[in-house]
C-alpha cells in the first residue's frame, strides 16, 4: 500500500496524466512525468530503441491500461477520485476510439485519424482496448459497459479465430506496420486471457458466463497444444515457421511463459479441469527456478541464443514473476522465500526514487536504468506497476493471516458468487455500503478471508 500511494499514484496523479480532456490520458510522457514535446523532444525520447515509441501516435492500448490503472487505485485505496478517472478514461475510449461500424477498436489516433484500417488491427490491440473497460464492469456490473465488453469480444472471436488454423490470427491483412495475416503470435491467444477475460469472466451473468467459460478452457488448449515445447519447457514466442522456434526471439521468455503457466492454472480452477490446473502450476514452478538469480535476488530476463541466461530486469517480466511466485506461495509458503529477496530488489532498483513509477530495464550488472527506454511510451504505461502492487498486497494479507478489503461501486449488489478478488477466489467476510455523495454511485468496502 505504501508502495502505491508513495511511489507509483505520483507520476499518475499529475495534471500532465489526467489528459484534456480528463481521460485522454497521453500516451507519452517523459521520466520526470512533464509533457513531451513533440517538436523538440527532449533526452528521454532521444535514441529510444526501436518499437516502442512512434511519436505520431497515440495508442487506445495505453490509454485503456491507465483506465485500468486508476481502476486499481479506487480498488485497493477506496478514493473515489480514481474511480472517476477510470470512468473518465472509459468513456472517452467508448466514444472516441471505439468502432460502431466495422466492430472493435482502432488502435491508435494521428492527426484525429482513427487507425489503422479495420482488418490490419491486431488482435492484441484488441483486447488490450477492453482492459480499462473490462476492469471497470469488474467493479461497477455496470449493464452499459457490459453491452460494449461483449459486443467488442463477440467481433473478436467471430472475426479473428480461425478454426481452420486452430488459433486467434495477428491481423486479417498487411498493416503498415508490416504485420502479416501469416503470422501465429503467442500474444494474440494470451493476451485475449490476461487483457480482460479473466478478470471479467467470473464476474459475468448467464449466458455469457458459459460462453467465456468454454473460450477459456480453448484459449488454454490452443497454447499448450500449439505454444508449449516440452523440449525446453517453455513457449515459443511464435509459431509461423520452424525458424522462429529458438531462443532468443521475440516473446520467447521468462515473461510470457510463466504468465501463459499462470494464466492456464486459473482457467483450470475456473473451469474446473484439475489436470489442467495442476500441469500448469508444476510448469510455472520450474520457470520460477530457471528465472531466479540467487547470487542478486532478482529475476532474469530469458535464455539468450546461445543459451546462456539475461540477467536484465525488464519490468513487466519482473512482475510477472513475483505474481506467479506470490500465487504459488498461497498453497506453499515456501515460495514465498523468492519474494523476499526479489521485491527487495524491486524497490531498491527498480523504482525511480526521484520521479516516481517504474523503470522498464534495470542492467543485471549495474542494477542501474538502461538508456534508451523511457518509463512512459506506447508499451508501457502504469498497467503492470499497478497490478503487480495490487497482486501482491492481496498474497501478502493472506501469507499474514490477515484480511483483504476492496473496494467496488455497484449500484445493484450482485450475487455472491460473482463477486471475488480479481483472479482469485476467497471468502466474504463483510460488505459494508460507504457513504456517497448526492447524485453518486453507490460504493462498498468488501472485506476477502481465505484467499485462494
Amino acid at each position: 500500500m505504501r508502495h502505491l500511494r508513495e511511489e507509483l499514484l505520483p507520476f499518475w496523479e499529475m495534471s500532465e496524466a489526467l489528459g484534456q480532456p480528463l481521460g485522454n490520458f497521453p500516451t507519452y510522457r517523459n521520466n520526470d512525468g512533464t509533457l513531451v514535446d513533440f517538436a523538440n523532444p527532449g533526452p528521454d525520447f532521444q535514441n529510444v530503441v526501436p518499437g516502442i515509441v512512434w511519436l505520431d501516435r497515440d495508442y487506445v492500448r495505453a490509454k485503456s491500461r491507465q483506465c485500468f490503472a486508476y481502476g486499481i487505485a479506487y480498488h485497493m485505496t477506496g478514493d473515489v477520485r480514481f474511480l472517476d478517472y477510470a470512468r473518465a478514461g472509459v468513456e472517452y475510449l467508448r466514444q472516441q476510439a471505439f468502432d460502431r461500424k466495422a466492430g472493435g477498436s482502432c488502435s491508435y489516433f494521428t492527426n484525429g485519424r482513427k487507425l489503422p484500417a479495420a482488418p490490419q488491427r491486431t488482435s492484441q490491440d484488441l483486447a488490450y482496448a477492453l482492459t480499462g473497460l473490462g476492469f471497470l464492469y469488474y467493479l461497477t456490473r455496470d449493464k452499459e459497459l457490459l453491452k460494449d465488453l461483449v459486443s467488442i469480444h463477440d467481433y473478436i472471436w467471430n472475426t479473428y479465430y480461425d478454426p481452420g488454423l486452430g488459433l486467434i490470427r495477428w491481423v486479417l491483412e498487411t498493416s503498415p506496420d508490416k504485420d502479416s495475416p501469416d503470422q501465429k503470435e503467442i500474444v494474440a491467444q494470451l493476451d485475449q486471457i490476461y487483457g480482460y477475460m479473466m478478470a471479467v469472466a467470473p464476474a459475468l451473468p448467464e449466458p455469457h458466463r458459459t460462453v467465456w467459460k468454454e473460450r477459456l478452457g480453448k484459449l488454454g488448449r490452443i497454447l499448450m497444444d500449439r505454444f508449449f515445447t516440452p523440449r525446453t519447457g517453455m513457449f515459443w514466442g511464435a509459431v509461423t515457421s520452424p525458424s522462429v522456434k529458438h531462443w532468443g526471439t521475440p516473446h520467447t521468455d521468462f515473461g510470457h511463459s510463466v504468465k501463459t503457466f499462470w494464466l492456464i492454472s486459473l482457467i483450470g480452477s475456473f473451469i474446473n479441469d484439475y489436470e489442467m490446473f495442476v500441469s500448469a502450476e508444476t510448469r510455472a514452478s520450474q520457470i520460477l527456478e530457471w528465472a531466479y538469480v540467487e547470487r542478486t535476488g532478482s529475476w532474469a530476463r530469458a535464455f539468450k541464443a546461445d543459451g546462456t541466461l539475461d540477467e536484465d530486469k525488464e519490468w513487466w517480466i519482473c512482475c510477472e514473476l513475483d505474481q506467479v511466485a506470490g500465487a504459488m506461495a498461497l498453497t506453499d509458503p515456501a515460495y514465498a522465500r523468492y519474494l523476499v529477496k526479489t521485491a527487495a530488489y524491486w524497490f531498491q532498483y527498480m523504482v525511480d526514487h526521484k520521479n516516481h513509477e517504474i523503470w522498464h530495464m534495470v542492467s543485471g550488472q549495474t542494477n542501474q536504468p538502461v538508456p534508451g527506454f523511457p518509463k512512459q511510451h506506447s508499451w508501457k504505461n502504469a498497467l503492470h506497476s499497478f497490478e503487480h502492487a495490487f497482486v501482491n498486497y492481496i498474497f501478502a494479507q493472506q501469507l499474514h493471516h490477515q484480511p483483504v478489503t476492496l473496494y467496488f461501486a455497484w449500484k445493484d449488489e450482485p450475487p455472491q458468487v460473482l463477486v471475488q478478488p480479481y483472479f482469485y477466489q476467497a471468502k466474504i467476510t463483510k460488505t459494508e455500503n460507504l457513504k456517497a455523495r448526492p447524485g453518486e454511485t453507490k460504493r462498498q468496502a468488501v472485506t476477502f478471508t481465505d484467499v485462494h
